[in-house]
């Protein structure tokens, strides 16, 4: 039988050793998507002969896969409890990883092969769907809402040190034990990830009247619109970096998801209250202005070296947008839709990386690798006047 608890059950030192817990099953569970995040364009262009239209559309399409069902996890995750719905992401995490298996065997045709991959891209996005956002609403289940900003903080961490580790480590698999190898690897973390999870305490799904999806979405557009434009850059950036530095013949093309992955984590771990503390859109304005500082330097980077500090600065940046507006978010809505508004308010972030995929891969085909980088930049520049007006409203709202 599931043990529940309720926050005044729960030690607020206790409580935040089972979020740091529930952070370390994250990131080592969500390495089966970072790993994979570099070495699929590679596969598909490499392995399987295909172009970069098609290796962004394999990247991208996992991040479609969860824009579709960010709505039914959060109301999972509101009706059955978190962490139900993290255990359940996490299985299907290892299912894709099986597909992905498959997908890598060489006696497969290319095409055949790529559809296969498409479906095991499908089956991650949902995973990370469930697993993400049932994650959230435990963690802030176990904390109170009132530390949501930090939560939301500690859940990046995971998923952003897993991008720092996972990106060279992932191309170090698929040189050392091929795409196949990589893809078994991804099946074996995510159920080391469900039994690091299964003894901590769930939160009981709180009562209460459900709304429409869209009327949510109604509440918490202009926080969405906020963290999707954020995302475009690093979408760019985690799908294109290693292929931008390949075709300039730089070396470190596989660091760039280090460094964007050490400033997000830096910042994270400094900077992870001030949501709380100061507001959430101050700290997304400030934090847009310099991921759109860092895309414009990939942009016009001319030697490896800047380029690298340009995906340090992008994830400086990206790192407490989500958290930030996250926070804000949380305020909106009452417990019982908690899971479905962060749902939604993710689907923004998710859309932004399943289209930037596939867009600017049309772009490097025809243009080369820098231009997708000033798209990023464009988009955080436009993300931090989205953010300015939000902050104003909210401001007149209170006054009102």
């Amino acid at each position: 039988m599931e043990c529940f608890v309720t926050n005044t059950e729960t030690r607020p030192d206790q409580a935040y050793r089972h979020v740091l817990a529930l952070t370390g099953a994250l990131f080592l569970s969500y390495l089966s998507v970072a790993m994979s995040l570099p070495a699929v364009p590679i596969h598909v262009l490499n392995g399987l002969g295909m172009n970069n239209t098609y290796g962004g559309l394999a990247v991208g399409i996992a991040f479609l896969s969860t824009i579709l069902t960010r709505g039914r996890a959060g109301a999972s995750s509101d009706r059955l409890g978190g962490k139900i719905c993290m255990q359940r992401g996490l299985v299907i995490y290892a299912v894709a990883g099986i597909v992905g298996v498959i997908s890598g065997l060489g006696q497969i045709p290319a095409f055949a092969a790529y559809g296969i991959l498409i479906i095991g891209r499908l089956l991650l996005g949902l995973g990370e769907s469930l697993a993400m956002v049932g994650m959230i609403n435990w963690a802030i289940g176990l904390m109170g809402h009132h530390r949501s900003g930090r939560v939301i903080a500690l859940v990046g961490m995971g998923i952003y040190g897993s991008f720092a580790a996972g990106g060279p480590l992932g191309l170090l698999l698929l040189d050392r034990i091929g795409f196949t190898g990589l893809m078994g690897v991804c099946t074996l973390l995510p159920l080391l990830g469900i039994l690091m999870v299964n003894w901590l305490p769930a939160v009981a799904p709180h009562p209460g009247k459900r709304e429409s999806f869209w009327k949510i979405i109604g509440r918490i557009w202009r926080p969405g619109a906020t963290v999707g434009l954020q995302g475009i850059g690093f979408a760019a950036l985690g799908a294109f970096f290693s292929l931008y530095f390949i075709s300039l013949g730089w070396p470190y093309a596989g660091l760039g998801l280090t460094f964007f992955g050490s400033g997000f984590v830096l910042m994270r771990l400094f900077c992870g209250h001030l949501p709380d503390r100061i507001g959430g859109t101050p700290v997304a304005m400030a934090s847009l202005g310099v991921e759109a500082i860092g895309q414009y330097l990939l942009w016009l980077a001319p030697t490896p070296e800047l380029a690298l500090l340009g995906a340090l600065l992008t994830g400086i940046g990206c790192s407490m947008v989500f958290p930030a507006m996250g926070s804000e978010v949380v305020k909106l809505v009452p417990p019982h839709l908690r899971g479905t508004a962060v749902g939604g308010f993710a689907a923004f972030q998710d859309l932004a990386y399943g289209a930037t995929g596939p867009v600017v891969g049309l772009i490097a085909d025809r243009s080369g690798y820098a231009p997708v980088f000033l798209i990023g930049g464009l988009a955080a520049t436009l993300g931090l006047w989205v953010a300015f007006k939000a902050h104003r409203v909210a401001r007149q709202q209170a006054i009102a």
